[in-house]
């Protein structure tokens, strides 16, 4: 069975029970588990789908788009190549912040095998992280279960305890002006994670690049380099402002 008529049995599947399991996607399709893996995490980078540990759910695209799976899902060629570049930047040993971003939960993928500590405020990358060669570090506090993560005053205690050697941090808008988000508590963690950190990225598509939402948080000594598949006209103002920009274009 070729993929296009495999593709369209796994979306039959979730159209009609919500999600699927890798094991018995493979029995149903004949084919290996290494074989489901990879359709589904293709179905995933195309936004069809959001990739589960251990298999995939439905995406709903009427659903508002703040849902955490949705925006997983949205821009997901774009944001895998932005994690591509991320995952580059990563070594054995180092200790890294990672938030609950929708891009930044996408580099899960890519640093499954590495001899890394990963310090975190985000279920989903937990979940996604738990059963691979990162250790990791849960962050405590208050949930919440829109944006799938931990804020408050406890969290932000926890990663004042750490030093990071790396972090991977995404945000609602970056200018030449500054650090833009939309809710304070997103905010703070952002600040905290980029405070304890001894070199800090922004994955960003290009979309949030010289967007100025609701709250300025932060000046943009806060971060190290942004990696963005943006235009360069669209990044000389932070440029100029000595931050490292490592393109993630195809």
């Amino acid at each position: 069975m070729n993929f296009p008529k495999r593709k369209q049995k796994i979306l039959n599947k979730l159209d009609e029970y919500g999600e699927v399991d890798v094991k018995q996607l493979a029995d149903e399709l004949q084919i290996s588990e290494i074989t489901a893996r990879r359709d589904l995490n293709q179905l995933a980078a195309d936004g069809l789908l959001y990739r589960t540990h251990g298999g995939a759910a439905k995406v709903n695209p009427f659903e508002k788009p703040h849902d955490f799976a949705n925006k997983t899902a949205q821009n997901a060629a774009v944001k895998d190549e932005i994690c591509r570049v991320a995952a580059r930047q990563i070594n054995d040993g180092d200790v890294i912040f990672m938030d609950c971003g929708s891009t930044v939960f996408r580099l899960c993928q890519f640093i499954k095998n590495k001899k890394i500590k990963v310090i975190t405020n985000s279920l989903p990358v937990i979940y996604e992280l738990q059963n691979c060669a990162v250790s990791l570090n849960v962050i405590g506090g208050e949930f919440d279960k829109e944006r799938q993560a931990v804020h408050g005053r406890m969290a932000i205690e926890h990663i004042a305890k750490y030093r990071a050697s790396k972090a991977f941090l995404g945000v609602d808008g970056v200018s030449e002006n500054g650090l833009f988000a939309h809710s304070e508590k997103e905010a703070s963690i952002t600040t905290a994670f980029a405070t304890n950190s001894a070199y800090t990225y922004l994955l960003c598509d290009a979309s949030k690049i010289g967007k100025e939402p609701y709250l300025r948080f932060g000046d943009l000594s806060l971060v190290n380099a942004i990696i963005t598949d943006a235009d360069k006209g669209k990044l000389m103002g932070i440029e100029e402002r000595g931050v490292v920009i490592l393109n993630a274009k195809k």
